[in-house]
């Protein structure tokens, strides 16, 4: 059966395009879900991407939080329904408190558009099961606030439960632990700045998101 991915559009949202594209080349189906709907549809996986969710007017996701479509997301994710949240999503994530700590204005308040080296440290979330942990992937970054940051228990937990799925080789913005991306207790929910969907295609310049992404789609929870 071929999973079937909801990628989840707020006003402000600019990288779904980008998600759909990315995941229909590792072999899936993907529809986009507008974030004034209260349902989500017969969906086995869902994505919010990157963008400026209602403008980051607020703070980046503290508004797109409290779109319909955010109740549906959580109760998806409460069910053990695999979401990723990249970049923007991510935020929205943290602040639908879906997964702990929060993302700041980065070290050096500039905005940074790069690619970067992650190291894969988990291969027991949905996102990386299919990657090998010590390995590296290079990704694309493009954010002013991807900073991210929990205090001292969340992140001793966050060790501990083998729950820092990415981190940074080198770390642009100053997150703590180096930290890349996390996934949620169930290990259903991740949260990351980079974005593998825009390392999918060799014409672009690296295919290392497509483990990624492939992992989502493959992933049992996803089927």
């Amino acid at each position: 059966m071929t999973a079937r991915v909801g990628v989840v559009v707020f006003p402000g949202t600019n990288c779904e395009h980008d998600v759909v594209r990315s995941v229909r080349s590792v072999g899936a189906e993907a529809e986009l879900v507008w974030g004034g709907q209260s349902q989500l549809g017969a969906v086995d996986a869902v994505v919010i991407p990157g963008g400026f969710a209602h403008g980051d007017y607020l703070r980046p996701g503290a508004i797109a939080r409290i779109s319909p479509i955010m109740a549906a997301v959580a109760a998806f994710a409460a069910e053990g329904g695999p979401v990723v949240g990249i970049c923007n999503g991510f935020q929205v994530l943290t602040e639908a408190g879906l997964l702990p700590g929060a993302l700041q204005r980065n070290a050096g308040l500039r905005f940074l558009c790069d690619t970067v080296s992650v190291t894969v440290c988990s291969d027991s979330s949905v996102l990386t099961r299919g990657a090998e942990p010590g390995s590296q992937l290079q990704l694309p970054v493009n954010h002013y606030e991807g900073r991210y940051v929990a205090d001292v228990d969340t992140v001793r937990r966050l060790r501990e439960e083998d729950r820092v799925v990415l981190r940074y080789v080198s770390n642009p913005n100053g997150s703590v632990d180096d930290i890349a991306g996390v996934t949620s207790e169930g290990r259903n929910v991740v949260g990351l700045m980079p974005h593998p969907e825009r390392a999918c295609d060799a014409l672009l310049g690296s295919t290392d998101g497509a483990v990624l992404l492939r992992s989502l789609v493959d992933s049992e929870l996803a089927g």
